[in-house]
């Protein structure tokens, strides 16, 4: 079975972004570039670990390798616009993968597709690594700088949601929320 590699080394434009009201939002990754704009759906936990992850990635990459690491006031390149259109969803994501590259000192970032085996138990490690090789995937590079601006408007769709109940942490809903630290009775 042949599977598709969406390629953006670097896209015109990356972020996270969302579809719909809260509490029914369905998150996605979007890039363009090239003429081409490819729409990933994922969990909004997925949207969450990533932003934490290329942060950690971004201070090891610094760390390890003196990397300038822009710092987040200065990164002056806030995308607040909507996701592009057409949005057509290309796959829902299983597995993210980050690297970095020291040759180039930019951030790599695959998002894979979730696969059949994924709700099966794999029997071997090598068939497990050979059905995750073809599944589709997005595949961006971006520059330190770059990363940095996807992870802030991560964290702002991310934080744009329904607010968190004061006692539970639970999302709020307009209906009512059932808290759990009430007993179950709504507040």
């Amino acid at each position: 079975m042949s599977h598709q590699v969406y390629a953006f080394e670097p896209p015109e434009r990356f972020v996270a972004g969302t579809v719909g009201a809260p509490g029914e939002r369905t998150f996605f990754l979007q890039a363009r570039g090239g003429g081409r704009l490819v729409s990933v759906a994922l969990e909004k936990v997925q949207v969450t670990l990533l932003a934490e992850k290329l942060e950690e990635l971004l201070l090891e990459a610094q760390r390890r390798f003196g990397v300038d690491l822009p710092e987040t006031a200065a990164v002056d390149t806030s995308d607040n616009e909507p996701l592009d259109t057409p949005l057509d969803e290309e796959f829902r994501v299983g597995t993210l993968g980050l690297a970095f590259d020291v040759d180039t000192a930019t951030v790599v970032i695959e998002a894979i597709a979730v696969g059949d085996e994924e709700t099966e138990e794999a029997e071997d490690e090598d068939e497990d690594e050979l059905s995750s090789a073809d599944r589709d995937r997005l595949r961006v590079r971006l520059t330190p700088q770059a990363t940095r601006a996807f992870i802030d408007r991560a964290k702002r769709v991310v934080a744009s949601g329904r607010p968190p109940c004061p006692l539970c942490g639970q999302p709020l809903d307009a209906r009512g929320h059932l808290c759990p630290r009430h007993n179950g009775y709504r507040r």
